[in-house]
């Protein structure tokens, strides 16, 4: 390649990747318009939340608890040199409400329910079962992706608000049991400086927010995927690393426009 072939080359990139971000949206548009249908069977959507929210609890479970330990650990030490020892059920609660609750369970998420449904929607596309269902008048949309979809966005609040819950109780185990920290300090200094819609009810956004970027792209790559072992194996691995990119970006926004200063 020449030096007069890298403009060409970069154009013909960008190119490709507007047309796949303009083809992403329309298949957004078409997910978002076949929910009202899918409504119509909720067992459907109950099932997958079972799938994808059900058996991801004790992952979530388990790093929560392995987060607020280690949390409070690192939070006492650096407490402790400023006489802030009482401070650390509020330091560890914000941190998990605002920010680790949110994107970790957003990481783990895309790592276990959302390779999970890009293996599933990419089999089922090289298994020809949903040109199948098109054969018979059942549109895949409506019948396979929609309920994923909205199991996706109804799963990813409660995995984060167990992961928060996990994770203060896990701290409150150290600090207050194994440290010695005052219970009642502990739990007050958390009262008095959480706010329930600034705090809570923003990471609860951020998690509504990662469910359905994470769902959507496990979704969008799983149906796009190549209808061979290899194509499936290729999409497993897309759907980690632009979830993962995806959400850490979208943190930084999200967390720009709900806590930046007056």
């Amino acid at each position: 390649m020449t030096a007069a072939d890298i403009p060409a080359a970069v154009g013909r990139r960008a190119l490709g990747l507007l047309a796949t971000l303009g083809h992403a949206a329309c298949f957004f548009a078409d997910l978002a318009a076949s929910l009202p249908a899918s409504l119509r069977r909720p067992y459907l959507t109950v099932v997958q939340v079972h799938a994808v929210g059900g058996r991801s609890l004790i992952i979530i479970g388990a790093s929560g608890a392995a987060v607020g330990l280690v949390l409070a650990l690192q939070g006492y030490l650096t407490l402790s040199r400023y006489g802030s020892a009482g401070s650390l059920g509020l330091l560890v609660a914000l941190a998990l409400v605002r920010e680790l609750g949110p994107v970790l369970t957003a990481l783990l998420f895309a790592g276990r329910a959302g390779t999970s449904l890009t293996a599933e929607i990419g089999l089922m596309k090289a298994g020809e079962q949903l040109v199948a269902m098109e054969m018979m008048a059942v549109d895949p949309r409506v019948r396979v992706l929609a309920p994923r979809f909205m199991a996706g966005i109804v799963s990813m609040p409660l995995l984060g608000s167990v992961f928060s819950a996990v994770g203060i109780l896990a701290a409150y185990v150290v600090g207050v049991m194994l440290i010695g920290i005052d219970s009642g300090q502990f739990w007050s200094a958390m009262q008095d400086g959480v706010d329930v819609f600034k705090d809570v009810g923003n990471g609860v956004v951020k998690t509504l927010v990662f469910g359905v970027v994470t769902t959507f792209i496990a979704l969008y790559v799983g149906y796009e995927s190549q209808p061979t072992p290899e194509g499936v194996a290729l999409a497993t691995t897309r759907t980690v690393v632009i979830s993962s990119l995806s959400v850490l970006f979208l943190d930084f926004i999200l967390t720009a426009l709900m806590f930046s200063a007056p």
